[in-house]
């Protein structure tokens, strides 16, 4: 008798999905980030919620040499290398194993921030950014990106006024903080396919509704 040969049965797990939250100093990413992800997770997903520069070991510590300290401690060149240090680091330790096995991957910045930080507000040359960006992230890019956005001169009082130790940026003044607010909207409409700015300047409730609504009409 022809012995009975039955089909593997292979389970392919989908790839996960991707959401940058980014903007200026004070705009409320990280609360929103946070918020973001727990809705998720009601919902029956599998999210990893991080940040940048960090989350992971590695780019933890080369966040505590890019955060902390004054203003004038490093050029925003060096500071664009040691972001995507850090970045590399963080893709490949936290964020492509989590996208792979098919989770939701959140994360409070990511390589926009080196794009508005570093080039439109510390004049870094964009084709050196896009460089690094094609050599670290090259095809893990955001599935969505919600840019935060708030007048300059409010975002920076709410930041000034948490008294955190990681105030480095918000020395550099505001002057900087209205280049990188120029530089965030510069990012969102250059890339409408994935780019979606989020009015900011209204109450925590408010400002999660429409996260959740660019969220729902995306993804």
């Amino acid at each position: 008798m022809a012995a009975s040969i039955r089909p593997a049965i292979m389970s392919v797990v989908s790839r996960g999905r991707f959401i940058t939250f980014e903007g200026g100093e004070g705009a409320g990413k990280s609360t929103q980030a946070r918020r973001l992800a727990e809705r998720l997770q009601a919902r029956g997903h599998e999210v990893v919620l991080t940040r940048e520069p960090g989350g992971s070991d590695g780019a933890e510590r080369i966040r505590a040499l890019v955060v902390s300290g004054a203003a004038g401690d490093w050029s925003p060149l060096t500071e664009a290398l040691l972001m995507f240090a850090a970045r590399d680091d963080h893709l490949n330790r936290v964020i492509r194993p989590a996208l792979e096995a098919g989770k939701w991957v959140v994360c409070d910045r990511f390589a926009d921030s080196t794009r508005a930080y570093q080039a439109a507000a510390g004049g870094v040359d964009p084709a050196f950014v896009e460089a690094l960006d094609a050599a670290v992230v090259g095809p893990d890019q955001p599935d969505l990106t919600l840019v935060f956005d708030l007048p300059a001169e409010r975002g920076l009082a709410r930041a000034l006024a948490r008294g955190e130790g990681e105030s480095r940026f918000e020395g550099k003044g505001l002057a900087f903080h209205g280049r990188l607010r120029d530089g965030f909207a510069r990012i969102a409409a250059d890339h409408p396919d994935r780019c979606v700015t989020i009015d900011a300047d209204a109450d925590l409730d408010t400002v999660a509704a429409r996260v959740w609504a660019a969220v729902e009409g995306r993804l």
